[in-house]
């Protein structure tokens, strides 16, 4: 299975993180421990959302749909 999911930072829970991934529970482990640049600075994380799919390429156009501007207002909408 591949995952996107969406995390919310607990310190900071206006700040969203969208990834994609075939090992959720090690990389929201990777996201808590620090390895991800983009996510260190608002750790820890929980997640938010997360949705499975089959087919890799199904699953990484759902994670570019949710970083562009009505996918973030989709997650927004949903999430809040």
């Amino acid at each position: 299975m591949h995952y996107v999911y969406i995390l919310q930072s607990e310190t900071y829970p206006e700040k969203y993180y969208v990834g994609q991934t075939d090992d959720l529970k090690s990389r929201i482990e990777k996201h808590n421990a620090g390895y991800v640049i983009s996510t260190k600075p608002f750790s820890p994380w929980k997640i938010a959302s997360y949705h499975a799919f089959a087919d890799r390429r199904k699953a990484m156009d759902f994670e570019k749909y949710l970083k562009s501007g009505s996918g973030v207002a989709f997650a927004k909408k949903r999430l809040r």
